[in-house]
This record gives C-alpha cells, structure tokens and sequence, in this order.
C-alpha cells in the first residue's frame, strides 16, 4: 500500500488502515446468508437465477440454511425492455458469480457507478481479485439482465446507473498490466460487453429527441418500492409540496372530486388537497377542499424512476424532486458516453479491432458538437443540462459543469471558464453539489466524493493543479477530521459547516456510514496529493 503517512500511527495511517481492513467488512457473496436481508422490503428472502440456469451447489445450503427461496426469471432478458417486473411476484436478490463490495450501511447489493468508485480503491489497496471479480459480475448482467443495472435487486432490473463500464474496465486492465498479468483475450471480451452496454443509451427510449444526445429513462412505470420505509409517504411529501407551491407544478397533481372515480398508477392521498392550499385548475383559482383526493401522474412518476437511474436522487436539478429528468440531455450522462466513445476506440486499437475505431472516433466528435450546441453556454461559462421537450437550456447551476474537463470533451477554454466558476460551488470544506438549497441530499450545502474526484481530475487533466490541490486538501481534511470524531466514514457531508450531520427532508435523510465511494476517493484524491500538502494533512 502506498502511504503519505510517516508513522503507523499518524492520523493518515489510521484511517487508511480503516479504509483498507474496511473492504472485508464491505465484500458480499450470494453463498453468504448475510447478503440476502433486504431493509428496504419486507418478507421472504429470494434469490432471482436466469432462465434455465444450471443450478449451483451452493445453493442447497441457501435453501437449507438461510431460508433463502430460489427461483428462475419467469423470461430471458436480452434488453431493459424485456423486464416486466409484474411477472416477477416477490422482489428479491439478482444472482452474480462474485463477491462484490456493497457501498454501505442497508445496502446488500452492488451498485452500478458506485462501483467505479470503489474499484479505484480496491486496485490502490492491491484487491485486483475482487475488483477483476465485480466487472465479471457487471458482464454477467449485460449477458443476463440487458443492462448494467441500477444495483442487482429485481425492482432496479428496469433501469440501469451512469455508465462507467469502460472506465472501470480501463482501470483494472491497467492494474493487471503493471502486474504482469495484461490479458489480451480478457480486454477484447471486455470490448464487447462494453459497446452491448453503451447501445443501450444510444437508442430509444434513451434518445434525447433530435438533438443527437442521451438521456436518462425507466421502463418501469409507477412508484418505486425500494425507498426506506413506507414509500407512499415519500410520495405523500411529493404531492404535498406540489400541491402547495401549485403553478408549474401542477402538471404533476391529478386532482379526483368527491365520487368520482380513478385510475391512478400510484396511491391517492386524502390528506393532501384537502389541507386548504390554494391550487390552480383549469386557469381558474379553486379551493383545495373541492378535490379532497390527489395523486402524481404517470408523467412525475416516469421522472422520479429516471431520476433514480441518474444517480442524483434526490434534488431539484431537473425540477422539483427532478420530476422531468427523462426530459432533460444531462451534461453528466452525454459527457460520460463521450468518455465511452473515446475509451471505446482507445480498445478498440488495442484488441484487433481497429477499423472500428474511426466510427468511434466520429461518435464522440458528433457528440462533442451537440453537447456544445445545447448544453454550453458560452455568456454563463458553464455546461447545463437541456430541457429538449421545451427547448430550453437549464439555468440550474450544478456541480457536473466539471464532467467534460474529467472526460477530456470541454476545449482549452471552456476548460479554463469552467475552472474559473467553481468558486461559485466551493466552500470552506470542498464542492456543493449545486447552490441552491432545497432540503434535498444532492443539492445545496452537500458535497459527494465521487463529484470531488471528477472535478479534481478534471482540473488536473487541463493544468489547473493549484485549483484541484486545493480542493483536494478541503475535501480530505473534512473527511478526516469527522473519521477522527466518529470512527466511520459517511456517503455525504454538508461542504459549508464540515459536518457529517445532515438536515435532510426531500428524499432520503439518513447518512449511511461505511462508506465504499467515499473510501476509494479518499485514498485516490490523497495519493494524488502532493507530499508536502499530504504532509501537512497528516499533521493538522
């Protein structure tokens, strides 16, 4: 392990001997009892196998000793839009090959972006096996379950998470070369399930209508089951707030007089409308009293389940609790395929296929030309995502402004705009997610490890070092100073107080401890550090 650290009991040495012994306590198997308890659902434990797959023997001391239920998919899935999660009657554990790192806290299953994140830190704390194994797990989806999924629970097999694939796969391939151990054969069936992936974002429904970007979607409809505790009263504060603030908002509201009847795809709330809030119907202001049962339309919920694929659940990015995110080409996702589309012709070269990498390279230029035509602006210096149903570009500053310096898409001067307009999101303690505070965990005063490292590397990537040293440093400090309080490291931290306590009231409140994202930035952002910036961290 490489270490900054002077003395094994400096305080960088103890919280990376933290982050390290952390890994075990992390990893999950499906032949271990304890990786099947589901906080988020109730009932039975279920572990979900392909269509006519071979049986595994360990899955006789599943039956036997976890009281774990095994069934096959009722369909083979080739793509998302083969799921049909009615058909599946009881929400359980999608079945992986490998042991895999959870991020934390409840969570029993592997995440799709998360694990980016954390394979950076496996491969600094030479974990190559468990790392090599989580991307087996990922092809083992694309094969499987049509996408990178969300995380492997049934209720996430219609949506899949940011996609990272080729970056992960770059990463370990990386490793493994240093090693020695560089396998050609390996790289090239990785290629494969890489552009499979990608061709999931680069066709409807995932089109951003004709402005040759992508845009995040779920194919499932309704409310989600998978939020802590009652989902419905989730939905319940949802309808609440948009029934209050009315206008805008009220798009999202279906409003059912006395008697009369209803097909709501979600649950209808009696206690909403009937709070005496004042509502606009029609152009014409009505008493609330009139409609004294509200529900959210299928519209809000196919945004709130979009949402949820993005990765930024929840905020107000893309509206009030992000209901028209699958409206929006965001700068987050199109800078992420302009990544894959570069990575994929860097393979390409790499694994005998070379003719293949000009129509990458030609993808990637295409994209590049569209993300400067809708989502830069040039007075503002930042990238914003666009609202393509509207044609309209956001005004909703965020934090992924800095995406395309870390995929290498922005140019010298955007580059240097961009690193200029950062001080708008920096605080004493790093990067807010965005600037306004709307009591949601992805916004305003919250900072996550994983936009601290992209912004960082960004930065990095066209010469700003001084500005990523800095942020760095904040970042780091903030994170060690709360692990010596606490003796855990968290999912998010509030930028502005360097606190881990959160006040949280749209969407979810809790702030899980653990934490895999977090570890494997600390480790990647200190090593990049310079020594005597390190130095003096490990002495403040």
């Amino acid at each position: 392990m490489v270490s900054h650290a002077h003395s094994p009991f400096s305080r960088l040495a103890v919280i990376q001997r933290y982050i390290s012994a952390g890994w075990d306590h992390l990893t999950r198997s499906l032949t271990n009892c304890a990786s099947y308890p589901d906080s988020k659902i109730n009932g039975p434990q279920y572990l979900y196998v392909p269509v006519a797959f071979p049986q595994v023997a360990a899955f006789a001391d599943l039956t036997a000793h976890c009281e774990v239920k095994i069934q096959n998919l009722p369909t083979v899935i080739t793509s998302p839009e083969d799921a049909d999660v009615s058909q599946i009657p009881n929400e359980g554990l999608l079945y992986l090959e490998h042991p895999y790192i959870v991020p934390g806290g409840q969570f029993n299953e592997m995440y799709g972006w998360d694990s980016y994140f954390i394979i950076l830190g496996l491969l600094r704390d030479r974990r190559g096996q468990l790392a090599m194994g989580m991307l087996e797990n990922f092809f083992f989806e694309i094969e499987h379950y049509g996408e990178i999924l969300n995380a492997n629970r049934t209720y996430y097999i219609t949506r899949g998470q940011p996609p990272f694939l080729t970056s992960m796969i770059l990463a370990v391939d990386a490793a493994e070369r240093n090693a020695g151990r560089g396998d050609p054969a390996w790289l090239l069936r990785a290629y494969q399930y890489a552009v499979k992936d990608y061709e999931q974002w680069t066709r409807e429904p995932h089109l951003a209508g004709d402005t040759g970007l992508s845009r995040y979607f779920d194919h499932g409809d309704g409310p989600v089951p998978e939020i802590m505790g009652d989902p419905s009263e989730y939905y319940r504060g949802v309808a609440r707030f948009f029934a209050a603030h009315g206008g805008a908002n009220d798009k999202y509201l279906v409003r059912i007089a006395p008697g009369a009847p209803t097909d709501a795809v979600g649950p209808v709330f009696v206690d909403v409308a009937a709070s005496g809030a004042r509502v606009e119907d029609d152009g014409e202001e009505q008493d609330a009293a009139r409609y004294p049962r509200i529900a959210l339309t299928a519209e809000y919920y196919k945004g709130d389940r979009s949402m949820r694929e993005s990765g930024f659940d929840v905020s107000f990015r893309f509206g009030p609790f992000c209901a028209d995110t699958h409206h929006y080409a965001p700068v987050c996702l199109n800078s992420l395929l302009y990544k894959v589309e570069t990575d994929l012709a860097d393979i390409s070269n790499r694994v005998g296929c070379g003719a293949e990498a000009a129509r990458w390279k030609e993808r990637a230029q295409a994209r590049q030309k569209a993300m400067n035509r809708f989502l830069w602006n040039q007075s503002e210096g930042m990238f914003f995502d666009y609202d393509f149903a509207s044609r309209t570009q956001s005004t909703y500053k965020y934090a992924t402004t800095s995406y395309p310096l870390w995929t290498g898409m922005a140019s010298e001067a955007q580059a240097r705009a961009v690193a200029s307009n950062l001080t708008l999101f920096e605080q004493a303690h790093g990067l807010a997610t965005s600037l306004r505070e709307t009591q949601a965990q992805w916004d305003f005063p919250y900072g996550w490890a994983p936009l601290h490292l992209l912004a960082v590397e960004g930065l990095r990537r066209y010469g700003f070092s001084a500005d990523a040293d800095r942020i760095a440093h904040k970042f780091l400090a903030m994170v060690l100073r709360n692990f010596e309080q606490e003796r855990h490291i968290r999912e998010k931290y509030n930028v502005v107080s360097g606190s881990s306590e959160t006040e949280i009231v749209a969407g979810y409140h809790q702030n899980v401890i653990g934490f895999g994202w977090t570890n494997g930035v600390f480790v990647k952002l200190l090593d990049d550090l310079p020594p005597e910036m390190a130095e003096r961290l490990g002495k403040e």
